[in-house]
């Protein structure tokens, strides 16, 4: 199965959700659509969870939400340009494991806002990170990628969708683990990595499994493991990184919605709540679940609020900011 944009904005587009009537204060401007900004490039999972929820969403909302791709830096342009924009409603962003926790120590003072800059709206969805290698290199397991990296340290390079991201530091855990010296490589964005590792320019690469699992399914990439604590229904036959002997690295990756600071709490309660029908409707839920995407699982019902959230997103800057400093791990790797 090859993911593509059009596809997956399809799929969304085909789900059946009636808007309701619009809660007093929480309504939006008549003809002004929300833009919802995503830090990185198209065919990304961020991009596909931002297509995939913007349909549904502005169908409950009772207004059009355009899907905005603003890449760059880990992820902190579209940070830059939410935590910039009038608190009104009218942005919302994508935020990512990488822009919302990592980058905050990965750079530092060079960092363009600050955690207090965005609200917590709701966590839509967690994906495992998936570890894999071009089907040529003669590693069909993890500990034999292992093993090859030990006989040639520094000559495979591994592949990212850029510094700073869960895939980069899942690199370098992954390093950190097996004490193995690969050459991080960071691109612009998931489609470019997967391009240059299919054509064997790059040999190993961790992305999340929504926007490689088509790859894998259809062999143009080896998956080795996958980076949570369990398998994932969507790839079964593919062990965990525990299971492949290095239950260090762990990492899952997550995707929700932000809003600038100031942005009145009736409508962040108000988006949190459509976002928790949305999410548990069959069909998206299917789909998501189909992508490898796990519920967010931070409200005894499983679901999300903006409280909850914020809690998991503090909690996410800790546990990352040890993770840079064991590994050294900078912006400009």
């Amino acid at each position: 199965m090859r993911i593509t944009r059009r596809a997956t904005l399809a799929s969304a587009l085909a789900l059946p959700f009636a808007a309701p009537a619009l809660a007093q204060g929480t309504s939006w401007a008549a003809g002004r659509p929300i833009r919802l900004v995503v830090g990185f490039t198209p065919a990304g999972t961020t991009d596909i969870a931002a297509r995939l929820l913007s349909e549904p969403l502005g169908r409950r909302l009772g207004t059009q939400v355009v899907v905005e791709n603003r890449p760059g830096a880990g992820g902190n342009i579209g940070n830059q340009v939410v935590a910039q924009s009038e608190p009104d409603g009218h942005t919302l962003l994508m935020q990512t494991i990488s822009g919302g926790a990592i980058n905050y120590s990965l750079y530092g003072a060079r960092m363009p806002v600050k955690p207090e800059d965005l609200a917590a709206v709701a966590l839509m969805l967690r994906v495992p990170n998936a570890i894999f290698v071009n089907p040529q290199l003669p590693a069909r397991t993890l500990q034999e990628l292992v093993a090859l990296a030990k006989s040639r340290p520094g000559a495979l390079n591994i592949g990212s969708s850029g510094a700073g991201t869960s895939l980069h530091m899942t690199g370098e855990l992954l390093k950190l683990e097996a004490g193995i010296d690969m050459a991080h490589v960071p691109f612009r964005g998931a489609g470019p990595m997967m391009q240059e590792i299919i054509a064997g320019r790059v040999e190993v690469g961790v992305d999340n499994l929504p926007s490689v699992i088509g790859h894998l399914r259809e062999g143009r990439l080896r998956p080795l493991a996958v980076t949570t604590k369990e398998r994932s229904p969507a790839m079964p036959d593919v062990p965990t990184t525990a299971e492949a002997g290095l239950p260090g690295v762990e990492a899952t990756a997550w995707f929700g919605l932000q809003a600038p600071a100031r942005t009145p709490a009736a409508i962040i309660q108000r988006i949190s709540d459509e976002v928790n029908v949305i999410i548990r409707e069959p069909d998206m839920a299917r789909r998501l679940a189909d992508l490898g995407g796990m519920a967010p699982g931070l409200t005894p019902d499983g679901g999300t609020s903006p409280q909850t959230f914020d809690a998991f997103i503090k909690a996410e800057i800790t546990k990352w900011g040890e993770v840079v400093r064991r590994s050294g791990a900078t912006a400009d790797q």
